[in-house]
């Protein structure tokens, strides 16, 4: 019974895997048309009114910036490709859930098993967020993030269903991977949009000194002010989830090891994300950064992220060594 439900969620999962490529590819050709929102429901202006100082110096002065229309221009690339990632994350929620039930217990105790229900998340809040905001523009960025993550943990890190290790086997295990997961997930859309947020950038500067730009197809975004804003508050709410991330985690480790801070790898890096956002949001809420320092340190941030979840996951040895492979 098991094996067959471990197949079943194997299956499910490849899927998925098929249905968010076809979702990425819609994406892509979506961008490919200059369809970050058409033009007619652009509710935040993109024109320049001055430029000040010298080159990349140059300061940009916008008439407003504003939400997004709540009546998007026709996008049928767009919507298809929102419904087939519902759709694969169906499939992925439906893996996951078998694959938890085989092995009964929740599936995070290998690196394979962090990388199915980590990505399940980041898709989650992708969809979610978009029932409040438009952000299809990001839809490439989130489905080819997920489907490159399920490739390599399927095909280079599956492992058969397990018991977990003694140190797992906590109730805390369920809080604290839950939450964690939930901060990467807005972290994820927060670093599409801060390299979104570049690239306008780039393009309302050449704009300004009148060059030729190919870029042109992100004409049809919010302008990088607006991307910068949405970046930030979803990295508002990543922090939130971060910092309850490092303090259950602290809590569990006294349950599991009689410490609450060993300086293990792992606590190191989940510090160090935590102290590179905590930054981010100082500077830019007290010292005033915009533009492209910002979003810079954002990436940075994500970035760090998925260093903890690689890198560290699989290379470092230590008490939280639990990708399975050994």
């Amino acid at each position: 019974m098991t094996d067959t439900l471990s197949q079943f969620s194997v299956l499910s999962l490849y899927s998925a895997m098929a249905i968010y490529a076809i979702a990425f590819i819609l994406f892509t050709f979506d961008l490919a048309r200059g369809g970050g929102r058409e033009a007619s429901a652009a509710g935040a202006s993109d024109s320049i009114v001055q430029a000040t100082g010298e080159g990349r110096t140059a300061t940009l002065t916008r008439v407003r910036v504003d939400a997004p229309s709540s009546k998007p221009g026709r996008r049928p690339l767009a919507r298809i490709a929102m419904a087939l990632a519902w759709l694969g994350f169906v499939f992925q929620l439906t893996a996951t859930i078998l694959r938890g039930i085989a092995a009964s217990r929740v599936p995070w105790a290998n690196m394979y098993e962090f990388a199915m229900t980590g990505t399940l998340i980041i898709m989650l809040v992708f969809l979610l967020v978009n029932l409040k905001w438009d952000l299809k523009f990001v839809g490439a960025f989130s489905t080819g993030l997920v489907l490159l993550l399920l490739g390599l943990s399927a095909t280079r890190y599956y492992v058969e269903v397990v018991p977990l290790p003694p140190a797992l086997q906590s109730y805390w295990l369920v809080i604290h991977v839950f939450v964690a997961t939930l901060g990467t997930g807005f972290f994820a859309l927060g670093f599409a949009l801060s390299l979104a947020q570049l690239l306008q950038t780039r393009r309302e500067y050449r704009a300004v000194e009148a060059k030729p730009t190919r870029l042109a197809w992100m004409s049809r975004l919010p302008d990088s002010a607006q991307l910068e804003n949405y970046a930030y508050r979803l990295i508002i709410i990543g922090f939130i989830f971060w910092t309850f991330t490092l303090i259950a985690g602290a809590v569990w480790a006294e349950k599991a090891w009689g410490r609450y801070w060993g300086w293990d790898t792992k606590e190191v890096w989940t510090f160090i994300i935590w102290t590179i956002y905590a930054g981010y949001i100082h500077a830019r809420s007290t010292r005033g950064w915009r533009g492209t320092r910002s979003a810079v340190l954002a990436m940075v941030g994500f970035g760090s992220v998925m260093f903890n979840f690689t890198v560290v996951n699989i290379y470092f040895k230590g008490l939280h060594a639990y990708s399975g492979l050994s």
